[in-house]
């Protein structure tokens, strides 16, 4: 009980003497993911963070901001001509409400969704990381003389041109399937990674050896459900496959201010 005299305390006041306290240690801004698209391959894209961050406690991890967006309409339906619904209101709209939550920038584990870029860089000041530019930035380093890289990816990353442009920029040329590998493509990206179905990875090894035997220095999984695929059936064991969404969680953890685990 205060004695006549003495100061009184206000309630949550702390007692004259008290030590101020010590402020929070500030935190770096988290990461803004525009995930769903597709769900298996953004969560595996968040796996591949914390398994390849160099880290000996939680706290030496990246925090993030998922958004796990799956109903966002069809890239690749949308792309070529197939439905109205464009995706690209839905991304830039996920991209502001990311930057409502303060993110440092942003990333989109899928390489369809990159077609929308530009718009996404609109609605937002806060910058995106793009898969396609880390990637062939990877192929680059890789070899610095590659002048044809295959392509495996959906219809839709395919006739959008994203990765035959950056590609071209840098002097190298980029090599599709024909419609028939393709198809073999689109199988395995949808009838089987999507719909949680065995994947005939034998197929798939087909259609790249085949992209080799017409030039191609350097196969990208250029699809974030190939990526799914790689893991699975160790695909990065061989040197010629560049996996875009190993690329991009690399990039993350750099840009993020981490180091990427060695080995």
């Amino acid at each position: 009980m205060t004695q006549p005299g003495e100061p009184s305390t206000l309630a949550g006041e702390a007692p004259a003497g008290t030590p101020a306290p010590v402020p929070a240690p500030v935190t770096p801004a988290p990461v803004g993911v525009i995930g769903g698209v597709g769900p298996l391959a953004t969560a595996y894209f968040l796996q591949l963070v914390v398994q390849l961050t160099q880290a000996e406690r939680d706290q030496d991890h990246l925090d993030m901001v998922v958004l796990n967006h799956a109903t966002i309409p069809d890239r690749t339906a949308f792309i070529l001509g197939r439905s109205a619904e464009d995706p690209a209101p839905v991304l830039a709209n996920d991209a502001r409400r990311l930057e409502r939550f303060g993110v440092s920038f942003l990333v989109m584990p899928c390489n369809t969704a990159h077609y929308f870029t530009q718009q996404v860089i609109d609605s937002t000041s806060v910058p995106l990381l793009s898969i396609i530019d880390v990637t062939v930035a990877a192929v680059r380093e890789r070899q610095p003389g590659l002048t044809q890289v295959g392509l495996l990816a959906t219809e839709g990353t395919a006739t959008s041109g994203v990765y035959q442009d950056a590609f071209a920029a840098v002097g190298v040329e980029t090599l599709l399937p024909d419609a028939a590998d393709q198809a073999v493509v689109n199988t395995i990206i949808y009838d089987q990674v999507k719909a949680g179905q065995p994947v005939d990875i034998d197929a798939l090894h087909g259609v790249a050896q085949r992209l080799q035997a017409r030039g191609a220095g350097e196969i990208v999984l250029g699809c974030t459900e190939l990526s799914v695929v790689a893991a699975d059936h160790a695909l990065l064991d061989d040197p010629v496959f560049v996996d875009s969404m190993d690329q991009l969680a690399r990039a993350t953890i750099r840009r993020a201010g981490h180091r990427v685990r060695e080995g």
